[in-house]
């Protein structure tokens, strides 16, 4: 018997784990579907991002094709291990923009706006680059830090950005998200700093937390309205675990897999459980509804000469990838915040890294709404994802924006020693509907999948603002997917907030 039993060991999962087993009566089980983060040279080393995708260590799942983006089926990778995410993605702390949060407590979510989820940013974090006591942590278990020490070419990009008209910002994280300047990262003497090696690894021998890797949870446990643990595999044993009396069990899968698991065990919209032959045991139409995601896509330069690449970076055989020089812009200055993202970064693609420049546009606003499903009642089958790219207007619209105010960076006259000719989307792309026709077909994920579970009490909630699933007792989900709408940036630093203040949460209700 356990007091929770969190299921997920990705970034949510690890920040739970280590904060709820710092009272020593309470024990916790953690189950993780993929293997331990291993000692592996590819995840330490942050200039290897791109060996991670596709490996064992990715789930390595795809989109259904879709209709708006010329019928092209997208990869969406997912860490498979102990950490999650954070043991592939690139690294990047962004916590994104106050109006997020200030904008899910006007939705109803009480507890939710910035200067309460400011402390829990502190709380997880340590800073090791300059920055503002009043937003940073300086004890915390994640190290965040400049990862390197910037190139002669990030200060030229960063100087592109000025000469567009953007404010040279140092710290996106701060009193303000707009401008351009040097990304956090969340690396730690040079090597990656996952959530299981922030979180995980320093703990392991606490006698409360026990850690079950390769433990693939496949349903949710039940007696009346209330969760009484979960049943798992582990090789080819089957496994039950329970949670004492007033214990909890916590789904934090993640946004494509906690939808999933909620689904199978009977909570999700009724008609379709029905399809799959599963009893309903709760009918909730939003379990797997409002998925959100943001789209990037390149505009690349080519230079009259081979750009420098990182310290190390050829020696070592690798694709460099990590972007070191970001920004955040209005496209209106009326908006309540910068609703375009950019990553400058030498290369034309991850296989062409010497030969140019790119910047990579990310509009941060989408209003596209998608959806996981199931496709069988077999838990080891990947669910249906069908995020809906470009199926507003607003959204074609506002990659076109975002492609031309990439296109200002990427011309601008700090760069002119260095350019040669665009060569994506091109000189011959110039209107509207040609830009667009270039998002449709070259725009990739974010890699933010987030809101599937989302919190509130409108029809399409799945849980409350405590975090608790409507419908049943004893039963949370606390994991990017409980975001009613998207942050402003990448999604790792918001997911290990929310479980900083998901972990507070339990513990109040003990």
């Amino acid at each position: 018997m356990y007091d929770y039993i969190i299921v997920g060991g990705g970034s949510a999962g690890c920040v739970l784990a280590h904060r709820l087993t710092e009272d020593e009566s309470v024990d916790v089980l953690l189950l993780e579907s993929g293997t331990p983060e291993e000692d592996r040279d590819m995840v330490k080393d942050p200039s290897r991002i791109w060996d991670l995708l596709g490996s064992d260590l990715d789930w390595s799942f795809e989109t259904e094709p879709q209709s708006n983006m010329n019928e092209r089926s997208i990869d969406w990778p997912r860490g498979k291990a102990l950490g999650g995410s954070s043991v592939i993605n690139g690294m990047a702390y962004v916590r994104g923009h106050p109006y997020d949060y200030d904008n899910w407590a006007d939705q109803g979510n009480d507890g939710w706006a910035y200067d309460e989820m400011r402390r829990y940013f502190k709380k997880s974090e340590t800073l090791t680059a300059d920055g503002d006591e009043e937003y940073h942590g300086t004890d915390g278990p994640l190290t965040v830090s400049r990862g390197s020490d910037p190139t002669d070419l990030d200060e030229l990009f960063v100087d592109a950005g000025e000469a567009a008209g953007l404010d040279r910002n140092m710290d996106f994280n701060g009193a303000q998200q707009e401008g351009v300047g040097y990304y956090h990262s969340t690396i730690d003497d040079g090597h990656r700093h996952s959530a299981a090696a922030a979180f995980i690894k320093p703990i392991l021998d606490r006698p409360n937390l026990t850690v079950e890797t390769a433990a693939h949870v496949t349903k949710l446990s039940f007696s009346g309205d209330t969760a009484t643990g979960v049943v798992y595999k582990q090789g080819w044993s089957r496994h039950e675990a329970s949670v004492a009396d007033g214990g909890e069990v916590v789904v934090s899968a993640g946004a494509i897999q906690t939808p999933q698991l909620l689904m199978l065990s009977g909570i999700g919209p009724a008609d379709h459980l029905e399809d799959h032959g599963i009893d309903v045991e709760v009918d909730l139409p939003g379990v797997g509804r409002n998925l959100q995601d943001h789209l990037r896509v390149p505009v690349a330069f080519e230079t009259t000469e081979p750009v420098p690449q990182p310290a190390g970076a050829s020696e070592k055989g690798t694709r460099y990838d990590r972007v070191s020089v970001g920004a955040f812009a209005r496209s209106d200055p009326e908006l309540p915040a910068p609703d375009v993202q950019f990553g400058i970064a030498p290369g034309l693609s991850p296989d062409h890294t010497e030969s140019g420049y790119s910047v990579m546009a990310l509009p941060l606003r989408p209003t596209s709404r998608g959806s996981v499903r199931l496709r069988s009642d077999d838990p080891w089958d990947h669910p249906g994802i069908d995020p809906a790219y470009l199926s507003t207007e607003k959204d074609v619209d506002d990659f076109v924006t975002a492609i031309r105010l990439a296109r200002e960076i990427g011309r601008s006259d700090a760069l002119s020693g260095l350019r040669d000719v665009e060569v994506a989307p091109g000189p011959d792309v110039e209107s509207d509907e040609e830009i667009a026709e270039y998002a449709r077909n070259n725009a990739v994920s974010g890699y933010h999948p987030v809101c599937t579970a989302k919190m509130g009490t409108d029809d399409l909630a799945v849980v409350d603002d405590d975090l608790r699933v409507h419908g049943r007792n004893n039963l949370r989900v606390i994991d990017a997917s409980v975001m009613p709408k998207i942050t402003s940036g990448n999604t790792n630093a918001p997911t290990i907030a929310i479980a900083e203040k998901g972990a507070d949460l339990l513990k109040a209700a003990q």
